[in-house]
Order: C-alpha cells, then structure tokens, then sequence
C-alpha cells in the first residue's frame, strides 16, 4: 500500500468524520434552552469543520491527485468518473455545510435539526457509496 493511498484513506476518514460530527454537534442547539451553549455548540461545529473536515478534505484531494499521478489510467475507468461525481456532490454539501455553520455563528440565520439529519445522511449514503464503489470497482 502506498503512502498516497494511505493519506487518501486518512483524508477521507478525516473529511467525513468531521463533517457527521459537525451535523450531530448541532443538532443538539435547537433544543438547548442557554444561549451560551446553542453559541458554544456553534463554534465548536466551526471549529471542527476547521480543524477535521476542511483538513481532512484537503488531504483527500492531494492525496488522491497523487494517486492518480501513479496510475493515470484510473482516470478511464467508469468507476473512477461515477467516483469523481460522488467527490463534487460531497464537496458541494461540505460547502452548503461551511455556510451555513459561518451564517449560524455569526447570527444571520439558524439551520433546523431535520436540515442537519439530512446533511448528516447524504453525507453518510455518500461515503458509503465511495467506499463501495472503490471496492467493487463495478
């Protein structure tokens, strides 16, 4: 197993613990009943977008360009395209995420306990659907 392999599953582990732990820490704010708290809860779910996700992400993306630089004929594969597209859809909910959490912290918008379980679950069918798809490799 390469090294890039290795940073590639780190990264990803990394990225998507990150983003399920930030959903789960906010879906507990709406019913806190202290203001300190629901603020607390808020930057903590930044904090952990800044210091797990957003690295985290960050790795999987070089990582997985390094992979790519070491076996280049990844790239026609239909399975790596459908895994590319997973990737985007991914990066995508990260960012509606990051928004919104920014938004929250600052004090411009709130985001619903069912918003946040289904961040959470598209983000969980998602990784699931990667990890799958790079095992079958269909």
């Amino acid at each position: 197993m390469s090294l890039a392999l290795v940073a590639h599953i780190a990264g990803i582990v990394l990225w998507v613990g990150g983003l399920l732990a930030t959903c789960h820490v906010l879906s507990g704010r709406e019913r806190e009943p202290s203001v300190d708290v629901r603020d607390a809860l808020a930057a903590s779910a930044r904090k952990l977008l800044k210091a797990l996700a957003h690295p985290g992400a960050a790795i999987t993306v070089v990582a997985g360009i390094a992979l790519l630089l070491i076996k280049p004929a990844d790239l026609q594969q239909a399975w790596f395209h459908i895994k590319l597209t997973l990737v985007v859809i991914l990066i995508a909910v990260d960012l509606l995420l990051t928004v919104g959490v920014r938004r929250l912290v600052s004090g411009r918008a709130s985001i619903s306990a069912g918003r946040l379980k289904l961040t959470g679950g598209v983000i969980a069918v998602l990784f699931l659907a990667l990890v799958l798809l790079v095992a079958v490799k269909p």
